[in-house]
């Protein structure tokens, strides 16, 4: 039952953030439900996540159609090509990818011709890989200071997902370098930006993801079981 798995998961997020001296209220639990039937997505928020996540437009849109995501803020946290940008402006509550200046400037000028501010979190590419997406850890306040310039934007925070080892300890090196990264960038002070969310962890990492310091964890199988 996705109500059982729901709350198994705030069991283990409450766990996590007290072991890290923070209240399990701290915590964002995003239901990433790509691939997910509506009835699903909607036993999901009937349980009580904090907001739903998906990955791909067209089926953001199919799903939305259908009154997917009513009652819980919808966050779009896969990769956005420039081409799909109006389609997400506007109806998402939270773009958490965006990965590059220019996708900025993209939802800036669409935020601002609807009349909106649209919330963003900048994707950080912490491991470097070149198959992914995201801002480079030394590029972050170059970009975080370009964002100060754009109209119909406001950075909140955030997102990475580290490379994927079976030794939990290297991954959470770089949880520990995100964090450390979030704490620099939350005191800086620039326009359109308030480093305050941090999101980072997914079902097989969110506990220590919390520990490490992430406020905002993105589950997926833990939830709705194996694709």
């Amino acid at each position: 039952m996705i109500s059982d798995n729901v709350r198994r998961v705030r069991e283990n997020i409450a766990e996590a953030a007290i072991a890290s001296g923070r209240s399990p209220n701290d915590v964002k639990l995003v239901a990433a439900s790509k691939t997910k039937p509506v009835d699903a997505i909607k036993n999901a928020i009937a349980a009580g996540v904090d907001a739903v996540g998906e990955n791909r437009v067209q089926e953001m849109m199919e799903k939305h159609s259908f009154d997917a995501y009513s009652g819980a803020p919808l966050h779009f946290i896969g990769n956005l090509q420039s081409n799909k940008v109006n389609k997400v402006v506007g109806v998402c509550d939270l773009i958490e990818s965006v990965g590059s200046p220019e996708l900025l400037r993209a939802i800036g000028k669409r935020a601002d011709s609807l009349g909106i501010v649209q919330n963003v979190l900048i994707e950080v590419n912490i491991g470097r890989e070149q198959q992914k997406v995201g801002v480079l850890p030394e590029q972050l306040d170059d970009v975080l200071g370009q964002a100060s310039d754009i109209n119909g934007i406001k950075v909140l925070g955030l997102m990475a997902i580290p490379p994927f080892y079976d030794e939990i300890e290297r991954i959470c090196n770089y949880f520990d370098t995100m964090y450390k990264l979030f704490v620099d960038m939350s005191v800086k002070k620039y326009d359109n930006v308030s480093v305050r969310l941090l999101s980072m962890g997914m079902s097989d990492s969110y506990t220590e993801a919390i520990r490490a310091g992430s406020n905002m964890v993105r589950i997926g199988t833990a939830l709705f079981g194996e694709r």
